[in-house]
């Protein structure tokens, strides 16, 4: 089944490069190691067999459309459903174009979890992905083709035990604020504020302020980072755990409403922050205040951030004098 849809894939790729429909095909390749599936760019048709799916293409490839926003090139970008909901929330960001895309949607059960591999060459039995246990869009909500028995879907299709108006599952939280299971948001706010602090506190003392979560992040599309400039005032390129949490602040504020839940931020993390924390707890902000969204589903409609007028104002003004609207 899966050399079918491998076989597809490459078949795919061949006739968009042989016919100039692009000029760059961005998959997944088989790895050095059993349990690799890295990114991979073809640009010639007589290498389109280097292409491959499996349980461990695991990276968004979404995010390197940015890397052609600026140029008069098409693309195709093989896309998994959370995938695809990034690919739409960069077109709702008027950051690529839409004629300028071709996305290949690819069926996806879920990806295994790497860091789980006890034994590098002899392949074993590896957990899924804790983002993939919280899926709620497991076909591709956009597509131009599709390969295998991929559908385009926008509908939910939510796990038993998963909430679908708030995509968090049950799990379990750690003292010295090391990675944790789905859930998290539930339990933070189940502390007191305190606790919340000196959770938060020692999770960010570990960053390294690497970037990695930035970097792989397809919401976090500014053409300068004000984490990179030489003249910000707003926050020090010092690592501290009030600095770093700063950095994480501003990141989680700027993709709030807008965060497709594709999880790469907290997966890359090195020192195993729990990221995605912060961007669902502002995403059921988003929806409380404003209205019920799931980002990068419908490319038509407006995020709830990106509409603004007379009533918004009110509201603000009437919370800011301290009077619910």
């Amino acid at each position: 089944m899966m050399k079918q849809l491998i076989a597809q894939m490459q078949e795919i790729a061949r006739e968009l490069l042989e016919t100039g429909i692009v000029q760059t095909v961005i998959g997944w390749e088989k790895g050095s190691r059993w349990y690799l599936s890295p990114p991979v760019f073809v640009r010639k048709p007589e290498d389109a067999g280097r292409l491959w799916y499996d349980q461990f293409a695991v990276p968004n490839l979404s995010g390197y459309l940015l890397d052609y926003r600026n140029k008069n090139e098409k693309v195709a970008v093989f896309v998994k459903g959370c995938d695809s909901r990034s690919v739409v929330r960069l077109i709702q960001d008027n950051q690529v174009r839409k004629e300028n895309i071709v996305a290949i949607g690819v069926p996806c059960a879920g990806m295994r979890d790497q860091s789980a591999v006890n034994d590098e060459k002899e392949p074993h039995e590896l957990p899924l992905l804790s983002k993939c246990l919280q899926c709620r869009y497991p076909n591709p909500v956009y597509a131009d083709r599709t390969v295998g028995e991929a559908v385009v879907d926008k509908s939910l299709n939510v796990p038993d035990d998963l909430d679908a108006g708030t995509g968090l599952m049950g799990g379990d939280l750690t003292g010295d604020g090391s990675y944790v299971s789905s859930g998290i948001v539930e339990r933070l706010e189940g502390l007191s504020s305190d606790d919340r602090y000196d959770f938060w506190q020692k999770a960010f003392s570990k960053c390294l302020r690497c970037y990695a979560c930035r970097n792989v992040c397809p919401a976090c599309s500014c053409r300068e980072c004000i984490m990179d400039s030489e003249h910000s005032l707003w926050v020090g390129k010092g690592s501290s755990p009030t600095e770093n949490m700063f950095n994480a602040l501003i990141r989680a504020y700027h993709v709030a409403g807008r965060c497709t839940t594709c999880g790469e931020c907290e997966r890359v993390c090195p020192v195993g922050i729990p990221l995605m924390a912060l961007n669902q707890f502002l995403g059921q902000e988003v929806n409380k205040l404003l209205e019920a969204y799931d980002a990068g589903i419908d490319e038509t409609l407006k995020p709830p951030l990106e509409m603004y007028g007379w009533p918004d104002f009110d509201g603000l003004f009437r919370c800011a004098k301290g009077v619910r609207a």
